[in-house]
Order: C-alpha cells, then sequence, then structure tokens
C-alpha cells in the first residue's frame, strides 16, 4: 500500500502562485503514475494534472492548463505541483494520488493523500 502525504495548501489571494508537495512512501512499483486532483464542497472530484513515472509526460486540466506545472523527484519521491494566478475557482480540497495507469479518471488510481486546503480569496 502506497501513502501520501500533501502540504503546501493554505489561504491565497488571487493572482498569487502556490506550489503543492506531496511524499510518496509505501514501496511504490518502480513504474507508477502520480496525479493532483481537486474536490470543491459540494462538487465532484476534478482532475488538474498528472505525470508519468519518468517524469517526462506531463498532462494538465483544462481548468489549469497554460498556468500550472507538475514535476516529480523519484529520488525523493516526491510530487509538486505550482499553480501560477490563482483564482477564486481554484479554491478546493487539493489530493495527490498513484496509480498505475496513465489516466485523468480518478477511479483509477491506487492510493490517495489525505489532501491539503486551498482557499483563494477573489
Amino acid at each position: 500500500q502506497v501513502q501520501l502525504v500533501e502540504s503546501g495548501g493554505g489561504m491565497v489571494q488571487a493572482g498569487d502562485s502556490l506550489r503543492l508537495s506531496c511524499v510518496v512512501s509505501g514501496n511504490p512499483s518502480s513504474r507508477y503514475v502520480l496525479g493532483w486532483f481537486r474536490q470543491a464542497p459540494g462538487k465532484e472530484r476534478e482532475f488538474v494534472a498528472m505525470v508519468d513515472w519518468s517524469g517526462n509526460i506531463p498532462s494538465y486540466g483544462d481548468s489549469v492548463l497554460g498556468r500550472s506545472t507538475i514535476f516529480r523527484d523519484n529520488g525523493e519521491n516526491t510530487v509538486a505541483l505550482q499553480i501560477n494566478n490563482l483564482k477564486h475557482e481554484d479554491t478546493a480540497v487539493y489530493y495527490c494520488a498513484a496509480g498505475t495507469a496513465f489516466s485523468r479518471n480518478p477511479n483509477l488510481y491506487n492510493s490517495w493523500g489525505q489532501g491539503t486546503q486551498v482557499t483563494v480569496g477573489s
């Protein structure tokens, strides 16, 4: 079983930038996908970004495309998400997840962190 722990959330202002990080442990597969999802109150979980095991193939959801970067450090078993020009609608709990399929479907991810809250003022 893989464990993931997110950090870096908090209260920010619209237009700010924020970097979230996630530490992965528990003997993950040597080739696994790491993704970021978010969920706002009363809404379904939304894909934000993912990156393949090598770190060379990122993918982004439409809501953050062009202002977000996902990157991983396999030596430290971490994955980070940078979001620039934050908007009020970015407010959500952000989760990191690990899986074996390169997919935007959260149901295909096997392990999840507990989440970190991001609140963006107007």
